[in-house]
């Protein structure tokens, strides 16, 4: 693993003015058509109930491409601080996610729906806390678990570390209550311990505490417990819990392999409850058919693949675990959806990232965007300067042509070999 050292600037002006990694526009296309799509299918999973209820239709659009936009801002600025800047940001965004899961159980600042209370805020401005919570473990395992996977004592008692922190935010964000996202964060933290090299028996250890935690969440939440029990046989439940699920495959079912059109579902008209949030990929596959669906898998195919990239080619450690778990924050996220609305797994109310309503996940994933395309700038600009040895500064001229001029009649691209003369030379360090 090569590691970094200081580049003179015009060295680090050169790295910077080459072309952006593969991965990089892998990630920022995959992104901007899944927001594209998002926008589209926002606006039309909500029209109806806009337009029955007297307003213009555009409401639901008008938030989301505003929540996009300044999404794209924290995404790009975060992109642009690089691994350190990132790395110096875990300690305050961790502290800044427990006040704000503290203040959602007080009276005047929590605010509660369908049930749960979750937000903070009021009105149109409203934020979910756990939803950056996800992003801030993220940030803190991949901090804790770098650099100690090497010694046995350090890995312990890291994941000593990382065990109560997200115990204790699992445990607030459990009983507001959220099964859903409660999930995301184990699969995702899990996926981190994984690539940090953690024996595989400590992890077996860690399923079985979480196994008897979720038995005893489904016998304190009745919820929680219906909604499982119908997760596999909805049918038998159409009329109770089963019902979102039953709604969700009937739309899906419905649009075939080309679906009736944009604009066309019918599920969206009062049959489909929640379609702009949890249930849009129903309405995705009811206008776009079975061709729409298969398309956004392969979108988020995309991402992971460039993720994983990503974090292979990280020359640092914590950039490594950092793209690893974002990657798996968005991939987790994504297949929880997903199954849910296949009927595969039990409703859990996770948005599809970048395509669902909601500005919480919106701005949240978006930034965790950044902090995977961080990842990615610091790989492309990590340069090796070589020091010229004395037997290269005696080779000056070769055939009577300064070295020098033969670089400069080679132009100018393209990292260049340590021996071919020069005082410094600076060039990629990928592998």
């Amino acid at each position: 693993m090569s590691s970094a050292v200081a580049v003179p600037a015009p060295a680090r002006r050169r790295a910077a003015a080459r072309p952006a990694p593969v991965e990089h526009s892998i990630l920022l296309t995959a992104t901007l058509c899944l927001l594209a799509l998002g926008a589209v299918m926002v606006y039309s999973a909500s029209s109806p109930s806009l337009l029955t209820s007297g307003g213009s239709g555009l409401g639901e659009l008008i938030s989301f491409v505003v929540w996009s936009a300044v999404g794209l801002g924290v995404m790009l600025f975060l992109a642009h601080r690089g691994i350190a800047g990132v790395r110096a940001l875990t300690a305050p965004l961790l502290g800044v996610s427990f006040v704000l899961l503290l203040a959602v159980k007080l009276p005047h600042l929590g605010h509660a729906a369908g049930g749960a209370q979750r937000w903070i805020g009021a009105g149109p401005v409203q934020f979910e806390p756990s939803e950056l919570m996800k992003l801030a473990l993220v940030l803190y395992a991949a901090q804790v678990l770098a650099g100690r996977s090497a010694n046995a004592d350090r890995l312990r008692t890291a994941l000593k570390r990382l065990l109560v922190i997200a115990g204790a935010a699992a445990l607030l964000i459990a009983s507001q209550p959220d099964l859903g996202t409660t999930l995301v964060i184990v699969f995702t933290l899990t996926a981190v311990v994984l690539a940090a090299g953690v024996p595989l028996r400590l992890l077996g250890l860690g399923f079985i505490m979480l196994g008897v935690a979720v038995l005893i969440f489904v016998k304190a939440e009745p919820y929680a417990a219906a909604r499982i029990s119908s997760a596999f046989n909805p049918w038998a439940h159409a009329t109770g819990a089963g019902y979102q699920a039953v709604q969700g495959q009937i739309a899906i079912g419905s649009g075939g392999l080309f679906g009736h059109g944009p604009g066309n579902s019918v599920a969206k008209d009062l049959w489909l409850p929640n379609a702009p949030t949890d249930f849009i990929l129903a309405v995705i596959g009811e206008e776009l058919g079975a061709v729409g669906v298969c398309g956004v898998l392969f979108l988020y195919g995309l991402i992971v693949y460039a993720g994983l990239h990503t974090a292979r080619r990280a020359h640092d450690p914590f950039g490594q675990l950092l793209a690893a778990g974002v990657t798996s924050l968005i991939a987790t996220q994504a297949i929880l959806n997903v199954f849910a609305v296949l009927s595969l797994a039990p409703l859990t109310g996770v948005p599809l990232p970048f395509i669902s309503y909601g500005s919480s996940s919106l701005l949240v994933m978006l930034a965790a965007m950044g902090l995977l395309l961080a990842v990615v700038r610091d790989n492309a600009i990590v340069v090796r300067a070589v020091d010229r040895t004395p037997e290269q500064n005696a080779r000056r001229s070769v055939n009577g042509q300064p070295a020098a001029d033969r670089n400069r009649s080679r132009g100018n691209s393209g990292a260049r070999r340590a021996g071919a003369g020069g005082g410094r030379r600076a060039g990629y360090a990928g592998r």
